[in-house]
């Protein structure tokens, strides 16, 4: 076991500093900072993204608090240059790349960490932990017999064994030799998803073709032979994030692609299927990448054919929603998101996280720009699927900022997102810039929850425990995996 070092909000620090201020890929962004649009209220969805956003404003990063407008009060610099927290507010290590080691075989634990799933495990907890590699980092996802899809790709997922207080207990491999695991999500039988978010063939390195779901297990026993089988049928493309609908099982998927721009797919599954462990897996087995129906998206406003989601400029703005067949699930010659005519999908620039609440999808666009094919430039949107009604809702737009490097109103670049227990939802930033965990109300109102005081890397991967007291979330390079736990409660304004 790998002792933890904790670092409590206004504390001094003590001597276990983690070491290292620059991003290991250098925190290259191509991504302007952005900031959350003030809008009228949108009501009636349990959440309410639309509502008036409070300015938040600040100075350098590291040098002063940032003056919240609602939430849990300013968020406080770090002694350790890890995490700043609001008063009251502490943080574990649960993890760090290159530094922690796996227990299942003593190497780093890898690096690049992103989607995260929580899973309960009687007192304790289970995370399962993307790692998104694609080959020329240091710390890879080993290999290990029955766990491995192919020896030539550098991704995959660990799970971590977690205390009642937030200490690592156990790390250890549920799925290697996948790529680029990007984000996910959490299945309603307890499982996660795991996405590859390339389209890679087989070649080089690689001796299987990329671009597939994987279905892994927090109960790490039942993974050998079983996570390492693709979900074809959920079609090969650069998969984002999944949401799963618990009543129909549906799987609502994102995808971040470009020239041309992603889609949201969905699958629907054949007649007969229940829903539990292994059940996915058993349809690629025996049926293969038929089983089911892959659709992608087509919205619609009246009789006019939506052709990209940043056709939408004000919260509140709603579009139907049909479905069209996906031809080639295996993009054998041609992507999955060019094999259908123009007028029959609907595309957005930077489809990213995906998470099912409120009796719908919430699904996140990071960001569009008119010269990448978009209709209208802007820097986040967050959107409400509603399957009974076949709607799609433009819950929060985050307008184009000109200033990424100052800390304060310019929230931006939304990506994995969660629904929080405690009222509206956290969203992970990615974009230039001071990067944040931003918490936005059920009000409407958003607040910055953390921020990154140790380089320009992502967040990734929030997720809260069961119980609600630790929320869990990556700093993804060089890969920390965090818990962070305080005075939590029901919507702070």
């Amino acid at each position: 076991m790998t002792s933890l070092h904790e670092h409590s909000s206004g504390t001094t620090a003590d001597d276990t500093t983690t070491p290292g201020t620059t991003p290991a890929n250098g925190a290259s962004r191509t991504a302007t900072r952005r900031t959350v649009l003030r809008a009228s209220a949108v009501t009636g969805l349990g959440i309410a993204f639309a509502g008036s956003i409070d300015a938040i404003a600040g100075t350098t990063a590291s040098a002063a608090p940032t003056r919240a407008a609602s939430g849990y009060g300013p968020v406080v610099a770090d002694p350790r240059k890890v995490l700043a927290l609001p008063k009251g507010f502490s943080y574990k290590i649960v993890a760090e790349a290159g530094v922690t080691t796996l227990t299942d075989g003593g190497e780093p634990t890898p690096s690049d960490t992103d989607g995260t799933g929580c899973f309960r495990d009687g007192r304790n907890v289970t995370l399962v932990n993307n790692h998104e590699l694609d080959g020329s980092e240091a710390h890879r996802v080993p290999t290990r017999p029955g766990l491995t899809y192919d020896p030539g790709a550098a991704g995959g997922t660990t799970n971590i064994s977690v205390g009642p207080d937030g200490e690592r207990l156990a790390e250890y491999v549920s799925v290697a030799g996948t790529a680029v695991n990007c984000a996910g999500g959490i299945t309603p039988w307890d499982t996660w998803l795991t996405c590859e978010e390339t389209e890679s063939k087989a070649g080089g390195p690689l001796t299987k073709d990329h671009g597939f779901v994987f279905e892994v297990s927090p109960v790490g026993s039942e993974n050998p032979g079983n996570s390492p089988v693709p979900l074809t049928f959920l079609g090969r493309f650069a998969h984002e994030a999944v949401a799963v609908d618990p009543r129909t099982k549906d799987i609502y998927l994102t995808e971040d692609a470009s020239d041309p721009n992603g889609l949201l797919y969905r699958w629907t599954p054949p007649k007969g299927f229940k829903g539990r462990k292994w059940e996915l897996k058993k349809l690629a087995e025996t049926v293969g990448d038929a089983a089911g129906g892959l659709q992608a998206m087509r919205c619609t406003r009246g009789s006019q054919h939506v052709r990209d989601l940043s056709e939408a400029t004000q919260p509140g703005t709603r579009y139907s929603v049909e479905w069209v067949d996906v031809p080639d699930r295996l993009a054998a010659d041609t992507s999955t998101r060019k094999q259908l005519p123009a007028d029959r999908v609907t595309r957005s620039r930077k489809f990213e996280g995906a998470w099912w609440g409120d009796g719908g999808a919430y699904i996140v666009a990071s960001y569009a720009r008119v010269d990448d094919g978009s209709a209208n430039a802007h820097d986040g949107q967050i959107w409400f699927y509603e399957p009974g009604r076949k709607q799609i809702t433009l819950k929060t737009i985050f307008t184009v900022n000109e200033s990424p490097d100052e800390d304060g109103t310019n929230f931006d670049g939304p990506d994995n997102i969660t629904v929080s227990p405690y009222g509206g939802v956290v969203v992970a930033e990615d974009g230039e810039g001071v990067q944040h965990l931003i918490g936005v109300s059920d009000e409407g109102t958003s607040y910055a929850l953390a921020r990154n005081d140790l380089n320009g890397s992502e967040f990734a991967g929030p997720t809260f425990s069961p119980n609600g007291r630790f929320l869990f979330a990556g700093i993804q390079s060089p890969g920390h995996v965090l818990a962070i736990t305080g005075p939590w409660r029901r919507g702070p304004r």
